[in-house]
């Protein structure tokens, strides 16, 4: 039997109708959460920082982490493990994970008009109207994010991507759900052996995916028959050694019968191919109110392939701690508003895991006896030598790593 794929806007009785049709069909319902779920026993990564995945907000940090990039490789690999059994209704995002070569997935959008929405918004969450369409709209975005990174298409209920559109607010739920049913049950859905062997390249393509992901390389694969092939969408520097390194890690795969690489190149492009170190710290918060300084810092330890966010005073800070979770803050002391020893103190209090250094121009003995007791990592003085800093950075990020490897 063949899998059916439901997505839709919130308050589009999506829940509802995906129960009704598991019932009707006996098929097994799996969702978003229960596939992130899968992933962060797999992976070790927080469920929840997996579910921001589907989020439209990408992290500041992320062009440095591939984080989003990776959370999805480890999201189609345990989809594409899932969905080797057959009978299943897929509810949620994921499904936009399946590719469409695999011919037998029914894939089903349920629509409904603004209106309808916001009535149901209402009364399932005891929210006025106001707070219905913001609520609605932040999901839509999400929604439109989503399906725009996977499609390149702006229209999270574009018709080309769906094999059925449904009106939820124009027909009755059982009516929605026996046309499912009846759809469903169709010749064409039925698996073929064209079907199965396209599984069985998803399947691959997505262990291949993760392997590169887990190496630290976040790149599109394909595969046919055990021949995978490698796409680059950005400027290499040095291809021949990068793709001796892709093709020793694919190679090891089993089932893999050839690698092939091939770069996309696009016009004016800009961006040059860059590998994810896990043994450089990635998730640098630099907090600075000298702006010309905080950049150039910046600037400069990026040449040492270490990445950062910067914040020019304390309570942006905060907030980015509480939004993002950096791994390691920079921190300087005299700042207006809420100076360096409070932000040390409220991340200390909050999100102890963070390890802060101290870099200052203006601080005192008194300043580094009470950092260093809050819980700060070290306390640097302007100007810094730049090696200096980067080495405590690194040591600072093991004793991050340490801690993970002991918690997984």
């Amino acid at each position: 039997m063949p899998i059916i794929s439901i997505f839709s806007g919130t308050f589009c009785k999506e829940g509802t109708i995906a129960k009704k049709v598991a019932d009707r069909t006996g098929f097994r319902q799996i969702s978003d959460k229960d596939i992130v779920a899968e992933a962060a026993k797999q992976c070790g990564m927080d469920q929840n920082k997996l579910m921001r995945t589907f989020s439209a907000k990408t992290s500041v940090f992320n062009k440095f982490t591939h984080e989003k990039e990776r959370s999805i490789a480890q999201l189609r690999y345990v989809l594409a493990r899932m969905i080797s059994s057959d009978n299943l209704v897929i509810k949620g995002f994921v499904g936009h994970l399946i590719p469409e070569c695999l011919t037998h997935v029914l894939r089903v959008c349920l629509i409904a008009d603004m209106k309808s929405r916001i009535s149901l918004a209402c009364r399932k969450k005891g929210i006025n109207e106001k707070a219905a369409i913001n609520l609605i709209h932040s999901q839509d975005e999400n929604c439109r994010s989503w399906v725009e990174s996977q499609f390149k298409i702006d229209d999270p209920w574009d018709e080309s991507l769906y094999d059925m559109v449904i009106p939820i607010d124009k027909m009755e739920n059982d009516d929605a759900v026996n046309l499912i049913k009846k759809n469903v049950q169709k010749d064409v859905l039925k698996p073929t052996e064209r079907s199965k062997k396209a599984l069985a390249d998803f399947i691959l393509s997505a262990t291949v995916e993760l392997a590169l992901a887990r190496e630290g390389h976040n790149m599109r694969v394909n595969s046919i028959d055990g021949r995978v092939i490698l796409t680059i969408d950005k400027q290499v520097l040095m291809l021949s050694r990068l793709e001796e390194e892709l093709t020793s890690i694919v190679g090891k795969i089993e089932g893999v019968k050839s690698v092939e690489t091939k770069v996309e190149k696009k016009p004016y492009q800009t961006d040059s191919y860059l590998k994810y170190d896990f043994k450089k710290p990635s998730r640098v918060l630099l907090v600075d109110d000298e702006r010309e300084f905080v950049q150039a810092l910046s600037e400069r330890l990026l040449i040492r392939d270490i990445g950062s966010a910067v914040a020019y005073d304390g309570k942006t800070a905060l907030d980015l701690v509480q939004e993002d979770e950096p791994e390691v803050m920079i921190l300087d002391l005299k700042m207006p508003g809420i100076d360096g020893i409070e932000v040390l103190r409220r991340v200390k209090e909050t999100r102890p895991g963070i390890e802060v250094v101290i870099l200052t121009g203006h601080g005192s003995e008194v300043d580094e006896e009470t950092c260093m007791k809050l819980g700060a990592f070290a306390y640097l003085h302007k100007p810094v030598d730049i090696d200096l800093l980067s080495k405590i950075l690194k040591k600072a990020n093991e004793k991050i790593q340490r801690k993970k490897a002991v918690k997984n």
